[in-house]
């Protein structure tokens, strides 16, 4: 599939794939300590780690069709962060993923990026479901995943932590 047909745009913001030519943005961005205090449990991840994401990245859209779009505030055409949809505890098909440079909380963005991500997957993708989980303290994701009508699933120990689970259906 490619890359420029999965563009996706809202009002405030444009989402467009990322690509390998973004590795020190998204390397920047996961190392980034507010972003990595729950993605990476506070771990510094490698260059090299964040390059082998852009990888299966852009395996995944090409393949798929879904992968993290980066979060382009329109009126400035700043970077903001991140949203998509993400494979994680050996399920099924991906899970709804965001995540925001601190400069950027608090103004609606992750809301309104993870919608056009959640109507991509549900519309396009024909998802049946779409699920979002994060550590249970993380009480700004809980506030997206409620804005977006989702409903909680289940809460678990996940690689030690305690994990809350939300899914929206069509």
């Amino acid at each position: 599939m490619e890359l420029h047909h999965l563009i996706l745009d809202t009002s405030r913001l444009t989402l467009i794939p990322f690509t390998l030519m973004d590795h020190q943005l998204l390397h920047e961005t996961f190392i980034d300590p507010y972003v990595r205090k729950y993605l990476w449990d506070d771990d510094i991840i490698s260059s090299d780690q964040a390059l082998d994401i852009l990888k299966v990245n852009e395996t995944h859209f090409k393949d798929k069709g879904w992968g993290l779009w980066k979060i382009v505030i329109k009126a400035d055409h700043s970077f903001a962060g991140f949203a998509g949809l993400w494979m994680f505890f050996d399920e099924g098909q991906p899970q709804l993923l965001y995540g925001l440079l601190p400069g950027y909380i608090g103004q609606g963005f992750a809301t309104e990026a993870s919608r056009a991500v959640c109507h991509y997957a549900l519309e396009v993708l024909q998802f049946r479901e779409l699920t979002a989980s994060f550590d249970t303290i993380n009480a700004p994701s809980k506030g997206v995943c409620e804005r977006l009508g989702m409903v909680h699933l289940k809460t678990e120990i996940m690689n030690g932590k305690e994990t809350s689970f939300y899914r929206l259906m069509p």
